[in-house]
């Protein structure tokens, strides 16, 4: 009963950390809000029930403004501009085809700068543009998965292309849309809650059409 119940526990693990995402907003008094969650789904009125995970997520560039928690999101005030995120330490590693696994998110609002800094990251192709690129420490990553959420929560799957670019359908709705895109690698890496040898690299970009 014991092993079946630490079983049970690790598939829950698994499921939460990869169905949900870090995201980044502007708040309506400009500051970034950071959220954990399922963005293609209404959040609960009190944040989405992972949120507690969500403890300390690191800015890039490093800063180190006070982060004060509200129903569902970090807050920090931040420069005006594209704001940057990851954390690497919201859920613990779990157990995944034999192996341990891990989680690192990378967030990003605004698609003012087309460049990207962070290890995963969709960066638009130019300033204010809708074709953006999903790059791996600089390089392309081609033949990839690409997810668009729109501000009523309707999905639509894209992939990029050759050049690791995605170009975005007309977009009629007013608010804010979410793009996100995960990698799987296997090696071995060291996170703050010990080594893992499956890593997934989530990645998002929030902006206001």
């Amino acid at each position: 009963m014991k092993k079946l119940l630490i079983a049970a526990l690790a598939l829950g693990t698994a499921g939460v950390a990869q169905a949900h995402e870090v995201w980044i907003e502007r708040g309506a008094n400009g500051a970034a809000q950071i959220w954990l969650g399922e963005p293609e789904r209404p959040i609960p009125p009190g944040g989405d029930p992972a949120f507690p995970s969500l403890k300390a997520p690191k800015l890039v560039p490093v800063s180190t403004a006070a982060q004060t928690r509200g129903p569902g999101y970090i807050e920090v005030v931040v420069p005006a501009g594209d704001v940057r995120a990851w954390d690497d330490d919201v859920f613990k590693p779990w157990d995944e085809d034999g192996k341990r696994a891990g989680v690192v998110y990378y967030a990003r609002a605004g698609r003012s700068e087309a460049k990207a800094v962070m290890p995963l990251e969709l960066a638009p192709v130019a300033a204010n543009g809708d074709r953006f690129v999903l790059t791996r420490d600089g390089k392309p990553v081609a033949k990839t998965e690409v997810t668009l959420v729109s501000p009523s929560r309707w999905t639509l799957m894209l992939e990029t292309d050759d050049k690791g670019e995605v170009a975005l359908p007309a977009l009629a709705e007013k608010g804010r849309y979410i793009l996100k895109a995960s990698v799987k690698e296997e090696g071995d890496f060291t996170l703050p809650a010990g080594k893992v040898a499956i890593l997934h690299r989530t990645a998002t970009t929030s902006f206001v059409n």
